[in-house]
């Protein structure tokens, strides 16, 4: 089983967000487990405050080391070992499948998710180990890069989805973008399921799929076509 554990402000977001569709389906079945710690029940502050000014000035707010170190604290203290920390941060390492692949492998993973003006540097320098973003633009909080991590890590998670091959022949999996899905009906505002996936014959429609996936990465996603036809020139 993989444990999900968020460091959040508001956990009320982060649960109803994660407890529906699939995800919430894998949790219901005993392959996830997601809990969400909310920072402000370890304040000592009579009126659960979580943050104060900068020092040396500055606009906005930051989020005070305290309470959040003693979240921490006490969400591990019965863990083997000291977890993965990831912070959300538009100043981290851009989030993409092969990194989700490498957390699927961990049994516990904490997400922190800041808010206002970020969060006091002396608890991250304490308990951080990874720094993520997931992709050059500011939030206003932590907990929608969470889930979207969560999502996109519980899906690697054997037993998560019905049909585990399905993960497999997804986007950026072989270095190529998917190709293109059909169902029923065979035509659709005068458009036809192309002929050869009604064919059966099994080769053809690898052959098609495949081809599909090259022209749609070319015209979609040039920069992911040029380091495919790197990577494919190297072996």
């Amino acid at each position: 089983m993989n444990r999900f554990h968020i460091l959040t402000l508001f956990p009320e977001m982060v649960m109803d967000g994660l407890n529906t569709s699939i995800i919430g389906r894998a949790v219901e079945a005993g392959h996830l487990k997601i809990q969400a710690v909310n920072i402000r029940d370890y304040s000592q502050n009579k009126h659960m405050k979580v943050d104060d000014y900068p020092y040396g000035g500055g606009a906005g707010l930051v989020m005070q080391p305290e309470p959040i170190y003693r979240a921490y604290e006490d969400l591990v203290k019965d863990m083997k070992k000291k977890p993965r920390v990831i912070y959300m941060t538009p100043q981290g390492r851009v989030f993409h499948q092969d990194m989700a692949k490498e957390l699927a492998k961990e049994e516990e993973l904490v997400f922190l998710c800041g808010h206002y003006e970020g969060i006091d540097e002396r608890v991250l320098e304490e308990i951080v180990t990874d720094y993520v973003s997931i992709g050059d633009y500011v939030l206003t909080g932590g907990e929608l890069p969470a889930m979207v991590m969560i999502d996109a890590i519980s899906r690697l998670v054997p037993g998560v989805l019905h049909n585990d091959d399905s993960a497999g022949d997804e986007s950026f999996e072989n270095g190529l973008l998917e190709y293109p899905q059909y169902t029923r009906p065979p035509v659709f505002l005068d458009k036809k399921v192309p002929d050869v996936l009604l064919s059966g014959h099994h080769e053809n429609i690898r052959k098609w799929r495949h081809e599909q996936s090259v022209k749609r990465t070319k015209e979609r996603r040039p920069d992911l076509w040029k380091e495919y036809e790197e990577n494919e020139g190297k072996e």
